[in-house]
């Protein structure tokens, strides 16, 4: 049985660690500064995080140049896999990401944009290192007549009308080799990971499936990695305010039954 994975998760903007609500905005003042993203990322290194991921959420060129030094300087001091995403649009972005340090990379609105780089990049760096990033919401039965979830790009401003289980699929048939699913609603909202979407790719693909977005607690992972049949949880907040360490999560989903790596 595979270990689940716990990962923590910094939003960069402009060389700092930030956290908004519900993909909240820099040019709206919704982000609050929560550190130094390579102090946190050491922290979490020494904590027994399986992971980390770094987002670049500047979306400018300067703030590129400052997410590639602190990507490059994590690298040098942790021994995790590092997954940077943010931006990334084309085989040339892979390649400077890599070059970077990372060991995975992450692409959201670029894969909706132009798929094919998708399958450019899973041929050319294998699928393990193509991680598939999909910002999703629950759709108004209402007004669609149906019920289910839509992708949206654009830091959850547009939607693409794409459905998620559909483009989960296309994602794996592309060549990703995991699924990190972003939930818009319970986005740093502190009520849960939005377990029946999670539930709902999982059964659709046979890809690593890690769940993001509304972690406030322990339990609430719990609850994803077993209700909602995520291979991975995915949180920032609980980290980054020192609620909980790594550790402390892992022991808890140990005594609770689940296969992770502790450091005992």
């Amino acid at each position: 049985m595979l270990a689940k994975r716990i990962i923590p998760c910094l939003d960069v903007h402009n060389g700092r660690t930030t956290r908004g609500q519900q993909f909240g905005r820099a040019e709206k003042g919704e982000l609050a500064d929560v550190g130094d993203p390579v102090e946190l990322a050491i922290r979490y290194n020494e904590q027994g995080a399986d992971e980390l991921v770094f987002y670049d959420i500047t979306a400018t060129s300067e703030g590129r140049q400052s997410m590639l030094e602190v990507a490059t300087k994590a690298a040098e001091q942790c021994f995790m896999p590092l997954t940077i995403g943010g931006g990334v649009r084309s085989l040339e972005d892979f390649h400077v990401l890599f070059k970077a340090g990372a060991d995975k990379v992450s692409i959201n609105s670029g894969a909706v944009a132009n798929p094919e780089v998708v399958a450019q990049a899973a041929d050319h760096y294998g699928s393990q290192a193509v991680v598939f990033s999909i910002d999703a919401k629950r759709r108004d039965a209402n007004s669609k007549g149906n019920k289910g979830w839509d992708v949206y790009v654009a830091g959850g401003r547009k939607n693409t009308g794409l459905d998620l289980i559909a483009w989960a699929e296309q994602g794996q048939k592309l060549g990703a080799g995991e699924i990190v699913l972003n939930s818009i609603d319970a986005d740093g909202m502190k009520t849960g990971y939005e377990v029946e979407a999670t539930r709902a790719v999982a059964r659709a693909v046979d890809i690593p499936v890690i769940a993001s977005g509304g972690a406030a607690h322990a339990a609430h992972m719990l609850e994803v990695l077993t209700d909602g049949e995520a291979d991975a949880a995915l949180a920032a907040s609980i980290f980054h305010h020192g609620l909980y360490t790594v550790d402390d999560v892992k022991l808890y989903l140990s005594k609770e039954g689940v296969h992770v790596r502790t450091l005992l």
